[in-house]
C-alpha cells in the first residue's frame, strides 16, 4: 500500500501564493495596513448593505416577513414542528408564533395537523408551496451573490470560491446548519 505524505503548512500556503494573481497577494500585503483594513470593511458593508435591501425587497414582493421566512426555514430542516417548538427555535412567544402560523396556513405555505399520537397537539409541516417559495428565495439570494462575484477576475472568484468552500467544510454541518461558537459564561 503506498503511503501519503502530508505537506506541511508552510508548503499549502507557498503553493496557494502561487496560483494568487498579484492583485491578490497584493491585496494580502495591503491588509497589514489598518486603513486598507478599514477600507476593506467599509466595502464589505456596502456589499452586505446591498444585500440585506435586496433580501427586503424580495420579501416586500413576496408579501413575507422575515419571522414568517426564518419559521418556514425551521419547517424545513425539521420536516415537523409544534407551534411550542417553533417559538422556541425562533425566540418569539407561543403566542406571536401562533397568529403567525396561523397567517401562514391562510397562505398554505405550512400546514397544521392534529398530532396521531396525542389528539391534543397540532403538528406543523412545510407544503409543497412552502418548500418551492423557499427554493425561489434561496435561488434569488444565490443570484444576488453571484452578481457581486461575477465581476471579479478569475483568481479572485476562485478565492472567494475557495472561502465559501472552507465555510461549508468547516462551519457547516451535514444539514446545512450553521456551527455556532457557544458564548462562555
Amino acid at each position: 500500500m503506498p503511503s501519503l505524505s502530508v505537506p506541511s503548512r508552510a508548503a499549502v500556503e507557498s503553493a496557494a501564493r502561487e496560483l494568487l494573481s498579484a492583485p491578490v497577494e497584493a491585496a494580502r500585503q495591503r491588509m497589514q495596513n489598518p486603513r486598507e483594513l478599514s477600507d476593506r470593511i467599509a466595502m464589505g458593508r456596502a456589499i452586505w448593505r446591498d444585500l440585506v435591501i435586496g433580501f427586503a425587497a424580495q420579501l416586500g414582493e413576496l408579501n413575507l416577513g422575515f419571522t414568517q421566512l426564518a419559521a418556514m426555514y425551521a419547517l424545513a430542516d425539521s420536516g415537523t414542528m409544534t407551534v411550542a417548538d417553533l417559538a422556541d427555535s425562533l425566540s418569539r412567544s407561543p403566542s406571536a408564533v401562533s397568529r403567525m402560523v396561523d397567517a401562514l396556513v391562510a397562505r398554505q405555505l405550512i400546514e397544521r395537523r392534529q398530532d396521531s399520537e396525542d389528539r391534543r397537539q397540532r403538528t406543523l409541516t412545510l407544503t409543497g408551496r412552502g418548500q418551492a417559495l423557499l427554493g425561489l428565495v434561496d435561488r434569488a439570494r444565490a443570484q444576488e451573490f453571484l452578481s457581486i462575484v461575477r465581476p471579479l477576475p478569475t483568481a479572485e472568484r476562485a478565492v472567494v470560491a475557495m472561502g465559501v468552500a472552507a465555510l461549508s467544510t468547516h462551519a457547516m454541518t451535514r444539514r446545512g446548519r450553521l456551527i455556532k461558537q457557544r458564548a462562555r459564561r
